[in-house]
């Protein structure tokens, strides 16, 4: 919901902000890598029942983290692998913080209440699955009620507020496992319409240049060409033919290994 609704409004103000930390020589896995520093003494702050200090970090922590995003576009250094750092530090911070709030419940309230962040934490993971999923899969899962920009507005009033901590918790539970059900819909749909009209898959050829050639190619697309450059491409009849012709001592392998030599020194070579 934030990242659909404010989203163009955040930007404009995060916008400059990039710009002036372009000028310091601070790039985006450092704005990253300080959020999931702070995120430790936060959690260790709200555990130990100091619930102000919890909430200064808490903030402290997800500046960093609102900032890497524009400065990684700013500084032109958009890559998977800073994607990849930044979900993996955003989930280690929310195993981090939700695990400080199990510990300051289990202080100071009796029964199982602790596991209710632990809870939140599962459905929480779950929403991150399904949108990561979905998008290996072609699909798209974003949106809904309770994504993690909302989660983490709700983690600071829970902290502000402490009288209404357990029920702001509870509600976040409920519309957490309500965004889980939207999503799980959402991409079932979209399934069930490619299932009955299948995008076509991009030729191997096209693909690799798109991406920069041979090199930038995936690992499993440069094995298949290699496959295929040695005659044990996916084509039935080809393969088939080479499965079914004769080899002299009987073996296909030295087959091949003859094929190759030929290509390489010339027919006829010994």
């Amino acid at each position: 919901m934030f990242d659909g609704r404010f989203r163009s409004g955040v930007d404009r103000v995060t916008r400059p902000v990039a710009a002036l930390l372009r000028r310091t020589g601070l790039s985006a896995d450092h704005l990253t890598g300080l959020g999931l520093l702070l995120a430790v003494p936060t959690a260790w702050a709200i555990g130990s029942g100091r619930i102000g200090l919890g909430l200064a970090l808490l903030i402290a922590s997800a500046v960093p983290d609102l900032l890497d995003g524009p400065l990684a576009k700013a500084t032109g250094a958009s890559s998977v692998r800073g994607a990849f750092f930044d979900s993996v530090a955003d989930r280690v911070t929310d195993t981090l913080v939700l695990g400080g709030f199990a510990w300051y419940l289990s202080d100071t309230h009796k029964g199982h209440l602790f596991i209710l962040p632990v809870a939140i934490l599962g459905v929480s993971v779950l929403i991150s699955y399904q949108r990561a999923k979905a998008e290996s899969l072609g699909l798209s899962a974003k949106g809904g009620i309770m994504e993690r920009a909302e989660r983490i507005v709700v983690i600071c009033a829970a902290l502000a507020f402490g009288f209404l901590m357990v029920p702001l918790l509870w509600l976040m539970l409920a519309l957490s496992a309500f965004t889980a059900a939207q999503r799980f819909v959402s991409v079932w749909r979209q399934a069930n319409a490619q299932g009955k009209n299948p995008p076509r898959r991009e030729p191997l050829r096209s693909r690799t240049a798109r991406r920069g050639g041979y090199e930038a190619a995936p690992v499993a697309d440069r094995l298949r060409a290699w496959r295929e450059a040695n005659g044990w491409g996916p084509t039935p009849g080809r393969y088939a033919a080479r499965r079914s012709r004769p080899s002299p001592d009987g073996s296909r392998w030295a087959e091949r290994r003859r094929a190759r030599r030929d290509r390489r020194f010339g027919a006829g070579r010994p």
